[in-house]
Parts: C-alpha cells; sequence; structure tokens
C-alpha cells in the first residue's frame, strides 16, 4: 500500500520544543541561593533536599486530595525534602518560598527560541501542527502560556486533563480526530522513547522522530525511532524524505 502524504505534525513541549531541563538547572540554582540565605547548611545538605525534591517530582502521583492543587502539593514535597535532610525548620513559610522561586524562576527562564518560531511558521505554512505535552495539566497549561506558543498551532492537547496521556492510543486518536487527519497522515515529535516514540508507534503514525542530543540517553532499548536528530531544527529534512 502507498504511504499516505504528511498532513500533519505533533510536537512535544518538553526538551522538544524548549529546554525545560535547562531552565531546571537554573531554577535550582536560585532556590540554592535561597536556601544559603536561610539557613547554615553546606553544600552537602543543599544537595541533599535537591535530590530528594527531585525524586519526589520524579514519583510525583497526579492524584491528589479534593481541594488540593498542584502548588499545594509541590511545596509539600519542599518541605518534605528540607525535614527529612535537616529536621523540621523553624522558618514556616521556607518550603513555601522554596518552592515559588524554583517555579516563578523556571518558567521566567522557558522560551521558544527565535529559531524554533520561525521553524514552526515555516511548518504550518504547510502542515497542520498540534502540541501533545504530558504531565499535570495546571503545570503544563503555565508552561504553554509562559512561552506564548498557541498562535503555532492548530491544536493543543495537554493529556494531563485527559483519562490517558501518552504512550496510550487514546490521547493521540483525540489529536487526530481534532486535526481531521490519519494517523498515517502525521509525524511525532518529541525526545521520550517511552512516551513520545512509543506511543506514535502504538498510534500508528506515519513516521516518528526522536530529539536526541548526545548528552542523554542512548538507544539502547526496545523503542526503536524512524528518525533520529540533535535538534528540532533539523525536522525540515526529514520531512523532505518523507514527501
Amino acid at each position: 500500500m502507498e504511504a499516505k502524504s504528511v498532513k500533519a505534525i505533533l510536537f512535544d513541549l518538553d526538551n522538544t520544543l524548549i529546554e525545560t531541563s535547562g531552565a531546571g538547572e537554573v531554577a535550582l540554582q536560585k532556590t540554592r541561593e535561597l536556601l544559603k540565605s536561610k539557613l547554615s547548611l553546606d553544600d552537602d545538605a543543599i544537595c541533599s533536599i535537591f535530590d530528594k525534591f527531585k525524586l519526589k517530582l520524579l514519583h510525583e502521583s497526579s492524584d491528589r486530595l479534593p481541594g488540593t492543587s498542584q502548588d499545594d502539593v509541590r511545596v509539600c514535597h519542599w518541605e518534605e525534602s528540607i525535614a527529612e535532610t535537616i529536621g523540621r525548620c523553624s522558618i514556616s513559610d521556607l518550603a513555601s518560598q522554596c518552592y515559588y522561586m524554583w517555579k516563578n524562576s523556571r518558567l521566567e527562564v522557558l522560551c521558544l527560541t527565535p529559531e524554533v518560531r520561525s521553524l514552526l511558521k515555516q511548518l504550518r505554512s504547510r502542515y497542520k501542527l498540534l502540541l501533545l505535552t504530558n504531565g499535570d495539566a495546571q503545570t503544563q497549561r503555565e508552561k504553554v502560556e509562559a512561552v506564548k506558543c498557541e498562535e503555532f498551532f492548530d491544536a493543543v492537547v495537554i493529556a494531563g486533563d485527559h483519562a490517558e496521556q501518552k504512550p496510550f492510543p487514546s490521547i493521540f486518536q483525540l489529536c487526530f480526530d481534532q486535526l481531521e487527519v490519519e494517523a498515517q497522515e502525521c509525524v511525532m515529535v518529541g525526545d521520550n522513547l517511552d512516551t513520545d516514540i512509543q506511543g506514535g508507534f502504538n498510534a500508528g503514525v506515519r513516521a516518528t522522530v526522536w530529539i536526541h542530543r548526545a548528552e542523554r540517553t542512548s538507544l539502547d532499548g526496545p523503542v526503536k525511532p524512524d528518525y533520529t536528530i540533535p535538534t528540532v531544527l533539523d525536522l525540515p529534512g526529514i520531512l523532505a524524505q518523507l514527501q
């Protein structure tokens, strides 16, 4: 059967279009300075707090008590990380200060570079574009608003608003329906093998494109993308091959 022409591109957000990891490191450095100004801690103790906080983020559940916001949950992450490292702190609102320093500093740094903006404008003249991002709905919506990227897309789907996230086929089918295209007319672009690439494969897209920087995960697992590029700016070369 002859392959269908590409009509739409689905993009991941974090570490695909924006450098979330780098922004997170900047935010942690600013939070480090805050902790040092408030507490007499050595670098090892502060690193321990950060490691505990990042681990709590990694294993964060999407289930929350009614009336509890994502902000509440993450303030609690900081409170627990500090307490587990040095015991209860006498500064009652330190955890809240740490959280909002980390959160606001990260959002301030996040951006679509001029090069990525230009790429999206160029692609939208030829294809339908959709942003599909996993994660807590509040957190991801704040990122979308911070980088002002909605204007570049025909639709934005925040998977945290729905029952299933990437790599489940249902969230991809929702995207196909919104764009009024078939799976074989779509390309999925993202940096995560387990969610973006596996999800695209599960959904039956025409091709998957993995954004892989040299210092990150190597391709040694069962998930194999159709194409691998170091930056989303190289995507036009892949699309030319698919025509």
